[in-house]
């Protein structure tokens, strides 16, 4: 028998192509900055099921030149290198209706479902991916990494607020010579106002379905890639100088991949309950890792997938790059 949702045909298959398929904006922009990028050697490494990884690297070579001049024995140094640990996450989520509440009037209903499970998904996406760039600059007794944070907010008399050169004077401060690997600004609402009264900000453009642009909550600043997002940390202590955070990422400073999925979307029907109802119930495994940097298991209360909590925690991330090669950088300021 063939199964439905909400009074229409469901296939799992079909509905999890669309639901990979819809349009994500907020996804879309962080991997088309190229800050986030999906990395087929760990979804190589987790495609039997993992939840732990290790990608190893080179280090950078070093050492002293010989002078050749036919005299002196050519100096000799060992390849080091070294891995940086990622962890796999999983998180579930049910869709539930009741029989007696009517159903959707879309012309394409599965196309509807599926784009705004995707969206349900991608917000999460945004505020984990948020929250772990918290975890990793929280880490405290790392100097060289603790310079990446460059925090301009006051907490007396005349606010600092987002300049037209600030992103731009960050990056410089952070990199040097590497500021370029800059490509994406993720920041507060407040925060893009005031770049956008500067009028060094640009937001872009969708076409709805009656033919109308409306603006997205994805823009453009000084050749960055801005992405708005109000669950950016914003610190209140001080009343009058509430303290923004943005985050400057650099191409591939981010890497994501799926994990293995048997089942990542299934309906129930429950003829009893309410008179009747339909549950749709989806799943995802999934990566989003730092990097340059490892995690590690916490010593208690791990089961496998670890808690919101345990992903963003700062005393399970440790880096492993250095830190001039780590295009990541913190600016607080005040609006």
């Amino acid at each position: 028998m063939a199964k439905t949702y909400l009074g229409f045909p469901f296939d799992e298959d079909l509905f999890f192509s669309a639901w990979q398929e819809a349009p994500d904006p907020t996804k879309t922009a962080i991997l088309n900055s190229g800050a986030m990028v999906n990395d087929s050697a760990i979804a190589e490494k987790i495609a039997t099921g993992s939840n732990l990884y290790t990608i190893p690297f080179y280090n950078i070579l070093e050492g002293e030149e010989g002078n050749y001049d036919g005299a002196t024995d050519i100096p000799v140094g060992e390849t080091t290198g070294g891995s940086q640990t990622g962890i796999v996450f999983g998180r579930t989520r049910g869709f539930l209706a009741r029989d007696f509440v009517s159903d959707l009037s879309a012309n394409d209903p599965m196309g509807y479902i599926a784009a705004k499970v995707a969206n349900y998904w991608a917000k999460k996406r945004q505020a984990r991916l948020i929250g772990i760039l918290g975890g990793i600059f929280g880490i405290t007794g790392d100097d060289a990494w603790t310079k990446h944070t460059v925090d301009l907010a006051v907490t007396e008399g005349e606010a600092y607020k987002m300049e037209a050169t600030t992103l731009g004077d960050a990056a410089i401060d952070v990199l040097g010579d590497n500021a370029g690997e800059f490509s994406l600004a993720l920041m507060h609402s407040q925060v893009a106002k005031r770049l956008k009264d500067l009028q060094v900000l640009e937001y872009w453009k969708q076409t709805d379905v009656n033919g109308i642009e409306r603006p997205m909550a994805i823009g453009s600043v000084n050749g960055y890639t801005v992405v708005i997002d109000d669950g950016m940390p914003v610190d209140t202590s001080t009343e009058d100088f509430p303290k923004y955070t943005t985050y400057l990422l650099g191409t591939g400073s981010i890497r994501y991949a799926q994990g293995r999925l048997a089942h990542p979307v299934g309906v129930d029907r429950d003829e009893k309950t309410n008179g009747g109802q339909e549950t749709l119930y989806t799943r995802i495994r999934e990566t989003i890792h730092p990097n340059g940097f490892s995690y590690s298991v916490p010593g208690s209360g791990f089961k496998e997938s670890p808690s919101d909590d345990q992903l963003v925690a700062s005393k399970q991330w440790s880096r492993q790059f250095d830190a001039k090669a780590i295009p990541m950088a913190k600016i607080v300021t005040n609006g």
